[in-house]
């Protein structure tokens, strides 16, 4: 008999909030995480907005010294995660570690700091790349921090799918508990690529939205009107166990 899968645990880094409470207060608001891009290099772009996360500050949950070797969509994975982690209020021990473990994906992973190493490769020369450039921006290298931090052992991997990334996480995740193969999964997906790079190659297969002057209206999926979807950032991590756990 395959067991029942409860969450017991949420934790999130998004446009409408850093933690569970603030941002479902704004969704029941109806307010819109979209607005006019934050960001340089904005001259030449057909789409000037984007939903970006705001306030976020990585010092909270991770040393600044560490914290400069990651990623940002790690620092949002590691956030979400350390949310879900208290929530759900499990302790890690020696003897449960090997039962626990940690699913979350990215569709692209560390675009700001390829971007980044990249201008530094093609300014500067190789020697000027960071030692930290592919673990802090390898997509696994999100889970694997999680588990890295919280000392989990169980089964530790990142499914990416594109859109749906976070989505066949939380999924795999659930099948690992059904089959009795773990008690406890932090599950879920980040990603940061709202940086000029991501907006612009997103924007040259014509996949973004344009309504440049209406930002909070512009994402409309399900609309007649709608033109494309909107670029955004962020991280949402559930803690799932089995029932009997």
């Amino acid at each position: 008999m395959r067991e029942r899968v409860v969450i017991t645990g949420l934790g999130v880094i998004t446009p409408l909030g850093n933690d569970v409470d603030s941002m479902w207060t704004a969704l029941l608001a109806g307010q819109s995480g979209v607005d006019h891009y934050d960001g340089e290099m904005t001259d030449g772009l057909m789409t000037t907005i984007a939903a970006q996360v705001k306030g976020f500050d990585v010092n909270q949950y991770i040393d600044p010294k560490e914290a400069r070797k990651l990623d940002t969509f790690i620092h949002y994975a590691v956030a979400a995660a350390d949310q879900a982690m208290a929530d759900s209020g499990l302790e890690v021990t020696e003897e449960n570690a090997w039962r626990f473990g940690v699913a979350i994906g990215s569709g692209i992973g560390g675009l700001p700091m390829i971007a980044e190493n990249h201008g530094k490769l093609r300014d500067k020369g190789p020697r000027r790349v960071s030692p930290f450039f592919i673990p802090g921006s390898i997509i696994n290298m999100a889970s694997g921090y999680v588990s890295i931090r919280h000392k989990l052992a169980g089964p530790n991997f990142a499914a990416v799918t594109a859109c749906t990334t976070g989505t066949h996480n939380i999924g795999l995740a659930v099948r690992l508990i059904e089959a009795g193969d773990a008690d406890a999964m932090l599950a879920g997906g980040c990603e940061m690529t709202t940086i000029p790079l991501g907006i612009a190659g997103f924007g040259a297969v014509r996949a973004l939205s344009k309504r440049n002057d209406d930002p909070g209206a512009a994402s409309r999926p399900w609309d007649k009107d709608r033109d494309g979807f909107i670029l955004g950032e962020g991280a949402g991590v559930l803690m799932l166990e089995s029932e009997s756990h």
